[in-house]
């Protein structure tokens, strides 16, 4: 009876053993599941930490001084179209833009008017007028080009008006909070495709007034076959998986 008894016993601590380890790997395969579904939700909220592009041809902002001068007094922008960051639109008015040896004609103005006017070009178009304007980001103006505008009504010359715009992103709170980086910062931005290009010192510009999107000039577009709507991905930060091959 005492051997029955042991025997018994013995069956049921194996048992209790088989059902510990049973839960233990139940508890792992559960943590597995969890852990690939939080993966999983995170590339569908941002797959590839992508961002989209925005390509920027020339184009003009104006103060409302230079409006008047160029378009009459009193006169007000039309809208054409709302662009991709809250409030901002391509109005229907273009100007000429003069430099040293050539002219741009039917140069966008975007609106609304700003403080200061101000030129954007890329360097292919800086070449073209026989102009020599700094790198800078937008609204920086200090030693920009000298530049002259025409309109229907008149013309004005800005000493400090043309610039080429650092390629820059812009994006909210929210979302540097989730590419780690800061207004100011510089990253590194990789492309796909087949003319695959990284661009470096991209400049964060964060606002709660902006939308996600990453500038560059028709120039730098180009160089990488990049149109708007296409998305690129930033890099040089910890946690980046590489592009899947094939994209």
């Amino acid at each position: 009876m005492k051997r029955i008894a042991l025997t018994a016993q013995r069956q049921d601590e194996h048992m209790v053993a088989e059902r510990r380890e049973g839960a233990k790997m139940h508890a792992t395969e559960i943590n597995k599941i969890v852990e690939q579904v939080i993966r999983q939700l995170k590339q569908k909220a941002h797959p590839f930490r992508t961002i989209p592009i925005g390509v920027s041809a020339r184009h003009v902002h104006l103060s409302p001084d230079h409006v008047e001068k160029l378009f009459g007094k009193g006169y007000r922008l039309t809208r054409r179209k709302a662009l991709s960051q809250p409030g901002q639109y391509a109005a229907e008015e273009t100007v000429m833009v003069a430099g040293g040896k050539s002219v741009l004609e039917k140069v966008r103005i975007l609106g609304p008017p700003r403080g200061r006017t101000q030129v954007e070009v890329s360097l292919t178009d800086a070449v073209k007028l026989g102009s020599n304007p700094p790198l800078r980001e937008s609204g920086d103006l200090k030693g920009a080009a000298p530049v002259t505008l025409i309109g229907p009504k008149g013309s004005v010359h800005v000493e400090e008006g043309m610039i080429i715009a650092k390629r820059h992103i812009h994006m909210t709170p929210k979302d540097a909070l989730e590419f780690g980086v800061q207004n100011g910062e510089y990253v590194g931005v990789e492309t796909g495709g087949d003319r695959y290009v990284t661009f470096d010192r991209v400049l964060i510009r964060v606002s709660d007034q902006y939308r996600l999107e990453m500038h560059i000039d028709t120039d730098e577009a180009n160089a990488a076959m990049l149109k708007t709507g296409e998305t690129v991905r930033l890099v040089k930060k910890s946690g980046v998986e590489p592009w899947p091959i094939g994209s």
